[in-house]
């Protein structure tokens, strides 16, 4: 006779909230502070003027990140909210209709209708805002808008992308500056997006090279720009 027995699973999941924010942020602080660099750098200005446009560059990319995904998010957690509330003004007026769309929800899932009404009344004498939000309006505790944490992550992240091609731009003479910013900025998003890939499950070398190219393309053209026009762009 075979025994059952429980066994661990590794999801990532869990992840979504904060990594989403995180890559967000660190992909933008790279990208938009190292095309920002390489315009300014192009146009011919001096090394100490592409260092101070670039710190402004990050402290007000960080704030901005930060407040925009805080305001985003916030409305998604508005809108979540607004559903279970009118889910639970629902279950108290019509509980029988409540859980009549819920079992119809687990008949198109393959229960039959008699299990399905089982299963339904069974969720909802145990949790049934939670049976609802979860099976009817698709929201998780793992998936729930939490705007603080996105906005913390993206901020701290957005800063320490950002960070990157500064230090090259503090380091390198005027001569080597362009291609140093490149190369700095090019090698962190590969690593941005081997680690993303590899913490979300995805293939390393596909997420290294799909964030690099995007930025290299980025970069390219805002160097093109300031090159051409010869002013801060």
């Amino acid at each position: 006779m075979a025994t059952s027995r429980f066994h661990s699973e590794r999801h990532r999941t869990d992840r979504i909230g904060w990594l989403r924010a995180a890559v967000l942020g660190a992909n933008d602080g790279i990208v938009s502070t190292a095309s920002l660099l390489l315009g300014v750098a192009a146009a011919s200005a001096s090394p100490q003027q592409v260092l101070i446009t670039g710190v402004a560059g990050l402290v007000a990319g960080a704030m901005s990140m930060a407040a925009g995904e805080y305001v985003s998010v916030h409305s998604q957690a508005d809108t979540e909210a607004a559903d279970l509330s009118r889910e639970r003004i629902e279950l108290q007026t019509d509980p029988v209709a409540e859980r009549n769309e819920l079992a119809s929800i687990y008949v198109k899932r393959g229960l039959d209708p008699a299990l399905a009404q089982q299963v339904a009344s069974q969720l909802m004498l145990h949790d049934a805002v939670g049976a609802h939000a979860r099976d009817e309006l698709g929201i998780s505790e793992l998936l729930v808008a939490r705007p603080l944490q996105a906005a913390w992550a993206s901020a701290a992240s957005f800063a320490a992308g950002a960070a990157l091609p500064l230090v090259a731009v503090a380091v390198l003479s005027q001569q080597r500056l362009m291609v140093g910013v490149v190369v700095a900025s090019l090698a962190g998003l590969a690593v941005l997006g081997a680690i993303a890939a590899r913490a979300g499950g995805a293939p390393v070398a596909l997420g290294a090279w799909r964030v690099s190219f995007w930025g290299a393309l980025a970069m390219g053209i805002t160097a093109g720009v300031g090159a051409v026009f010869g002013a801060t762009v």
